[in-house]
């Protein structure tokens, strides 16, 4: 079982007086930014961009001071690197590295970068990792309410026999102590994650949405009832799953549904399925599908831009896009 950290075993003072500087301001960012400076601490926000883009002026609005990201990096003691992981790679090498000082705090909120060795810092840095387990937006919601989001916590390299410390600090200052910290490690907290996204959240559920809906519509059923079906009503039973599990779903939904999604259910996700699943994980662990990846990002992107394309043109997207427009409350 993982170990949990909360409030009583987090100390903010660790952070008093240092400069903590969250290099990257959208969804992640201006959320920490912000507890952060709420719970007390000096928040400085590093950028790449020029002044006039939304971020810059969402940041300098919210009344942060902007800075570049070498500079940033040369007055942080903790800098946080919370852009995409494309291009975390050449903006650490050229702008972060070159200013960062021996006893320096590197942070991250995903183990990519470090566990797939795109980056390599000093040894004479703290490297760790504080990951939300939900949108900026809800962590920050959940801060100013009150309560917080379920973090992740691990430590990478500890060179001043405080790394762990700061985490937590850290974690306490935007409210993931709250809720609780979870202590992982950047090889589990990376490797899991893409797995998930893949297999899952992402990839897996969105390939089901579209066999369920291929499969009715092309059994004559019309496309706006099988969207209802395989696609808006799934909604429904993730919210379910995420307030109180698989039993809590089954409670819910009616006696005929229980029964037919428990019988029919392991005939859809098979042994093949978890073979083809051991597979992907596989690629995962080795580091495949991370040198893919970042072969696609560095070419251009054109195979990404395709299967991008083909999922818009899904005849479910043009459905549910005039559907949706029945749905006043989504908006």
């Amino acid at each position: 079982m993982a170990k949990i950290y909360y409030e009583k075993d987090a100390d903010l003072s660790v952070l008093k007086g240092k400069t903590i500087s969250i290099i990257g301001y959208g969804s992640q960012g201006h959320a920490h930014a912000m507890n952060l400076r709420d719970s007390g601490l000096k928040v400085l926000i590093g950028h790449k961009g020029g002044a006039a883009s939304k971020t810059y002026k969402a940041a300098t609005d919210a009344g942060f001071e902007v800075v570049g990201v070498a500079e940033a990096a040369k007055r942080g003691d903790i800098v946080m690197v919370l852009v995409p992981d494309t291009i975390q790679k050449g903006l650490y090498e050229s702008e972060i590295a070159p200013n960062l000082e021996a006893g320096n705090g590197l942070m991250f909120a995903h183990g990519f970068n470090i566990h797939f060795q795109g980056i390599k810092p000093a040894a004479n840095l703290d490297v760790f990792m504080i990951a939300p387990k939900s949108p900026g937006h809800l962590v920050r919601d959940e801060y100013v309410r009150g309560a917080g989001t379920p973090c992740l916590v691990a430590v990478f390299q500890d060179a001043t026999g405080q790394a762990l410390k700061k985490a937590l600090a850290y974690g306490l200052g935007i409210g993931g102590a709250r809720a609780g910290i979870l202590e992982t490690t950047f090889k589990e907290e990376t490797e899991t994650d893409l797995f998930g996204e893949q297999a899952v959240l992402c990839g897996g559920s969105a390939s089901l949405i579209k066999a369920g809906f291929e499969v009715l519509t092309e059994a004559g059923y019309q496309p706006e009832i099988a969207y209802f079906e395989v696609m808006h009503e799934l909604k429904l039973i993730v919210d379910l799953y995420y307030r109180g599990g698989l039993a809590f779903m089954n409670y819910s939904v009616s006696d005929t549904a229980e029964y037919g999604g428990l019988t029919v259910g392991p005939k859809i996700v098979t042994e093949e399925t978890k073979n083809v699943m051991r597979q992907v994980l596989k690629r995962i662990q080795t580091g495949e599908f991370a040198k893919e990846w970042m072969a696609e990002y560095s070419s251009g992107g054109k195979n990404f831009q395709r299967l991008r394309d083909a999922e818009a043109a899904h005849p479910v997207e043009k459905v549910g896009a005039e559907l949706r427009k029945m749905m006043a409350w989504i908006h």
